[in-house]
């Protein structure tokens, strides 16, 4: 089972995603966290971009051929990333979590230092700008809930689409 975790930077995906794979017992692929160890100076250009997806994609790929479940969390802002991730996992079940954050929430948490994330609000407003918003079916959690209450939700989600054979 594949669990992508999206949204823009400082909604709070990353801290959800990194417990809703502990809460899973699923390997968890932290982009942000895979760019500091791939890149000593990072440039953030679209060639560094698809380096660190296609290295997660990788990853995934691995931790499934060992019979793992994984969480994966970057921002996925465009279709064309969503879906090569859905291509190139064929045959397994995948969800698509969002997370998302009103605008003076995400200030505040851009505005402090994040553990592996570099992202300011000049990086938000691009991701923003550049966002293709997700059309097919997905959970969509409001980080201004308490993580145990988005928790419950997508364990649920995740859950009840499996017993259903339906992959969002």
């Amino acid at each position: 089972m594949v669990v992508l975790v999206f949204g823009l930077p400082g909604s709070g995906k990353s801290y959800f995603a990194s417990r809703l794979a502990a809460q899973m017992g699923a390997e968890y692929i932290n982009s942000d966290q895979l760019r500091l160890m791939m890149f000593p100076v990072r440039t953030y250009s679209n060639e560094e971009k698809q380096a660190v997806y296609e290295a997660m994609l990788s990853m995934a790929k691995g931790r499934i051929r060992q019979g793992k479940n994984v969480v994966i969390d970057a921002t996925f802002h465009r279709h064309s990333l969503r879906t090569h991730f859905m291509e190139s996992l064929k045959g397994e079940s995948i969800w698509f979590i969002e997370v998302v954050a009103d605008e003076e929430t995400i200030r505040k948490r851009l505005s402090m230092p994040r553990e592996f994330s570099e992202a300011d609000y000049a990086v938000y407003e691009k991701i923003r700008y550049d966002w293709e918003p997700m059309t097919e079916p997905h959970l969509v959690l409001d980080s201004s809930e308490p993580v145990e209450k988005m928790l419950l939700q997508a364990v649920r989600y995740v859950s009840l689409n499996s017993k259903t054979g339906k992959a969002s």
